[in-house]
């Protein structure tokens, strides 16, 4: 074999392990809810665009409990939890085949009090070794992964006097360094036994944040009289400084997750009794959005340590409101933000707005409400009814590029309603929630 050919194989075999080792480091884990950065994003590249006619190559699929929730993935496993019968479960399953690997579980009589689902809300925390789950009936469980067993459990709702709300515990907590931070909203003991109903006459007892010792569950500081909402926690980092937002009931928190220490409280709610903040807050640079759907609609901040400044709100006795998020989260790119906007179905519209302006760029409707992935320029969106939808991250027009709804081999739609989780994404595999089954699909190139 001459030199040049010794050459020439060398070089092709360096270019490959070049890109393969390029691939592997575009690969994301998803331990916890919206992602690694808590704003349902990927990293991911090579999407697959447009998609087969008959949709994205389904790789496996697995019938759930009940829930509304979607799972996290860690090391290779997709950590599912749903309530089976009387037991709130944790299914673990292989991310590339979905055979089940083990399961954990623990009772629970939680009844929703409008008769809605009574399965968990929440996205399991994965955090190294340790998986944590926070259950509607207010139960949070530390559970360890490669002891299968659990570590800690406590019952937060019991312990910090939480009152009912209408559809049990919703938010998702967040780890920051050595803590678990909980949204838990106790009450004094004078209000036990009150209701949902009777929430408006409730006061707090300075547990609308709690920040738990990850390894051991003891409370390291708890902060503000809020009550709870089903808007999970998110974390950042604004000018070297870390932060943490929380949509509570009556409005956004902004604190140091290091010490609890309550940088400003921004009153954000509508006055009628069975409303609920439940979306996520945006965070880009030092600004943070949060939108609802019942009546006052959404507004933009500028944050700074101690405060903050109105960038722009929608107008309080307007109905022309730039967005109106319920339980989905909006996603921003490239300056706009995108999401389904609407309180019920049939009048929801999928919008795209200016970030830093509020005006609305395009609206579409007909999609019902629906939940957003963004990866790789494109918009992955989940219908509440199945149906699934790829669309172009165009700031300029509603851009469709592929739509199916997912079918067995005998025609059964698989994904029924309520799917209101958003997509999830990692390592080249999409993963999208019905009522009752998770799928799993093949979303990117040679993966």
């Amino acid at each position: 074999m001459s030199n040049w050919v010794r050459l020439t194989i060398f070089f092709v075999v360096a270019v490959s392990l070049s890109l393969a080792h390029a691939a592997s480091l575009c690969a994301e884990d998803w331990p916890t809810f919206l992602g690694p950065r808590h704003n349902s994003t990927s990293l991911e590249t090579g999407l697959i665009s447009p998609w087969p006619a008959d949709g994205p190559e389904i790789l496996w699929q697995k019938r759930l409990g009940t829930g509304y929730g979607i799972g996290s993935i860690s090391e290779g496993k997709f950590f599912q939890f749903d309530r089976y019968g009387n037991a709130n479960r944790l299914v673990v399953l292989d991310v590339k085949t979905g055979e089940e690997l083990w399961t954990y579980e623990y009772p629970t009589d939680y009844e929703d009090a409008l008769g809605y689902n009574n399965g968990p809300r929440c996205s399991p925390i994965i955090d190294g070794d340790r998986v944590y789950l926070y259950g509607a009936e207010g139960e949070l469980h530390c559970v360890s992964i490669p002891e299968k067993k659990l570590l800690w459990k406590r019952n937060l709702s019991q312990e910090y006097n939480v009152v009912p709300n209408f559809f049990g515990v919703g938010s998702s907590p967040v780890v920051f360094e050595d803590k678990l931070l909980v949204m838990v909203g106790g009450s004094p003991a004078e209000f036990k036994g009150l209701g949902p109903y009777q929430i408006d006459r409730i006061t707090g007892n300075g547990s609308g944040i709690v920040a738990l010792d990850k390894k051991t569950g003891q409370e390291i500081y708890k902060i503000s009289d809020e009550l709870a909402s089903y808007a999970s926690l998110t974390l950042a980092e604004i000018d070297g400084r870390p932060w943490c937002f929380a949509f509570l009931r009556g409005g956004l928190l902004g604190f140091d997750p290091r010490d609890g220490k309550i940088d400003f409280h921004y009153p954000w709610r509508a006055a009628k009794l069975e409303s609920v903040n439940a979306s996520v807050p945006v965070v880009v640079g030092n600004e943070v959005f949060i939108s609802e759907c019942y009546a006052v609609g959404s507004t933009l901040l500028r944050v700074k340590p101690g405060g903050y400044e109105v960038v722009w709100h929608d107008e309080l006795r307007s109905r022309d409101h730039a967005m109106e998020t319920h339980w989905n989260t909006a996603v921003y790119h490239d300056g706009y933000l995108y999401g389904s906007s609407g309180r019920h179905s049939a009048q929801a519209e999928l919008r795209c707005i200016e970030w830093k302006t509020g005006k609305v760029m395009w609206a579409e409707r007909g999609l019902s409400r629906c939940s957003l992935l963004l990866v790789d320029e494109h918009l992955i969106c989940l219908s509440e009814y199945g149906p699934l939808l790829l669309l172009k991250a165009n700031p300029e027009k509603y851009e469709e590029v592929s739509e199916v709804t997912l079918r067995d081999a005998a025609g059964n739609q698989l994904l029924r309603a309520p799917a209101w989780a958003a997509p999830i994404l990692s390592d080249g595999r999409l993963f999208v929630r019905g009522e009752d089954r998770l799928v799993c699909l093949k979303a990117m190139q040679n993966k």
